[in-house]
C-alpha cells in the first residue's frame, strides 16, 4: 500500500498531520471548558476513536503483541497526568471542567514527546506498524482517562444531587 510513497515523505505527511490534529485538539478542549460538560461529551470521544481500530484490517498496521502491550503500557502513564490535571467544578446548576493553565503545556508536551518517540522509531519500525502503534498508544491513553472523568462527574453529581 505504501511501498510507492517514500518513507521519508511519509513520515513528513504524518507529522504535519499530528501536529494540525494537536492544535485542532487544543483549540477544541480550551472551546469545551466554556459548556457544560455531560456524560454523552465524556464517552462520545473513545466511541469515534474506536472506528480506527478498522486500519488494522490492513496488514500494513498490524502491531507485534508486544509492541501492542508497550503501546496500551505508555499511552496509560500518559494518561495519568490527564487524569491529575482534569478536574470538575459546579457552576450555575451545570457541571464545567476546571481550567488548568498547566493542561494545555501537558498536551502540547505529549505531542511533542509522540512527534519524536515517531521521529526516533520511523527509523527502525515501519512506518504503517508505527501508526498502529501510535493508535493504540492514544487510546491506551484517552479510554483510561476518560473513564477516570467519568467517574469524577458521577461522583460530583452525587455530592451536588444533580440529575444527569
Amino acid at each position: 500500500m505504501f511501498t510507492k510513497i517514500p518513507p521519508t515523505y511519509l513520515i513528513i505527511g504524518s507529522t504535519v498531520l499530528a501536529l494540525f490534529m494537536g492544535t485542532l485538539a487544543l483549540i477544541v478542549r480550551s472551546k469545551a471548558a466554556n459548556r457544560p460538560v455531560t456524560i454523552k461529551k465524556i464517552v462520545l470521544p473513545p466511541l469515534f476513536m474506536s472506528t480506527g481500530a478498522l486500519m488494522f484490517i490492513f496488514k500494513e498496521f498490524r502491531v507485534p503483541p508486544v509492541q501492542i502491550l508497550e503501546a496500551v503500557i505508555v499511552g496509560m502513564l500518559f494518561s495519568i497526568i490527564l487524569i491529575k490535571t482534569t478536574n470538575f467544578e459546579f457552576r450555575n446548576e451545570d457541571i464545567f471542567m476546571k481550567r488548568s493553565k498547566a493542561f494545555v503545556f501537558i498536551l502540547l508536551g505529549l505531542l511533542i514527546i509522540r512527534l519524536v518517540g515517531k521521529l526516533v522509531l520511523s527509523s527502525t519500525i515501519d512506518i504503517g506498524e508505527l501508526g498502529g502503534m501510535f493508535w493504540i498508544l492514544a487510546f491506551g491513553m484517552i479510554v483510561p482517562w476518560r473513564i477516570a472523568m467519568l467517574i469524577k462527574f458521577n461522583k460530583l453529581t452525587k455530592e451536588k444531587g444533580v440529575r444527569i
